[in-house]
């Protein structure tokens, strides 16, 4: 992990622009339910043009940039959860993924609110770091729980961008609702891989995300043990959107059922 503890500190000198509440409510609007601050835009330019000097001729691929996949290349999420950063939930991440080989083979996702840092390098497992203020830091390896679906939390994306698919998602929800311990709804798809590979959620499922959203966190969650296929049960790609199951493993057949909607229509 020292060969990119460069990458970390760069994603964690980031924190006293994500955690400035004046930029934060500077938005601009994309969309439905789709905003950006200029958190979003100044962390994307800084983390930018650092990765320039440490890491020339190597691709950027990031949400408030112009661009496309490209191998290696940097994939930047500067804010993942940027609704919950405009209303302080403090669920929000820097996330940061290396895809190199046609693979991610190193990946950060930071949530600067608690100090809580999540990495992983590609064949060494991966690792849980939080900072106190007192300056000390424990690190531990994360390994994805054993629950089976019927004591296991499920997160969800409800698609607040995508609301054209309210009443399959709902639908998908209620149904896995039913036979889980209890749903989540965490809006940042980054810390929601990373807290599958915590063991601190058991499963999560949305049908549309960007490769931001997911490059850095599939790798922690694969390193964790866990495992990630899109809807049909297929492998991630990073060059466009794609659905996302993701889960400890013992729910992942479970969950492409329910999302596959097979059950109610045999």
């Amino acid at each position: 992990m020292n060969e990119f503890q460069n990458l970390i500190d760069l994603v964690h000198s980031m924190r006293s622009l994500a955690l400035d509440r004046d930029s934060a409510g500077h938005v601009e609007k994309k969309g439905d339910a789709d905003f950006v601050t200029a958190v979003d835009f100044g962390i994307s330019t800084r983390i930018r043009e650092a990765l320039k000097e440490m890491y020339p001729g190597y691709g950027f691929f990031s949400e408030e940039e112009a661009g496309s996949l490209s191998d290696p290349c940097f994939i930047l999420d500067p804010i993942d959860g940027t609704t919950n950063l405009l209303f302080d939930y403090q669920m929000s991440s820097v996330s940061l993924g290396l895809y190199q080989d046609g693979r991610i083979v190193f990946g950060v996702v930071y949530n600067p609110f608690t100090e809580e840092t999540f990495t992983a390098k590609e064949g060494e497992g991966a690792y849980l770091s939080k900072a106190f203020s007192d300056g000390s830091v424990i690190r531990k390896k994360l390994q994805v729980s054993s629950h089976e679906p019927s004591g296991a939390l499920v997160e969800f994306g409800a698609g607040s961008t995508h609301k054209e698919l309210t009443e399959e998602n709902f639908e998908i929800v209620k149904s896995v609702f039913r036979e889980v311990l209890d749903v989540r709804r965490i809006c940042s798809s980054a810390l929601d891989l990373c807290y599958i590979a915590a063991g601190r959620i058991d499963g999560y499922f949305e049908r549309v995300l960007k490769p931001w959203d997911v490059a850095a966190g599939s790798l922690i969650l694969k390193e964790a043990g866990g495992v990630i296929t899109d809807y049909e049960g297929n492998p991630i790609q990073y060059a466009e959107k794609t659905s996302v199951v993701a889960s400890n493993g013992l729910l992942q057949d479970f969950l492409l059922r329910k999302v596959s909607r097979k059950e109610e229509n045999a």
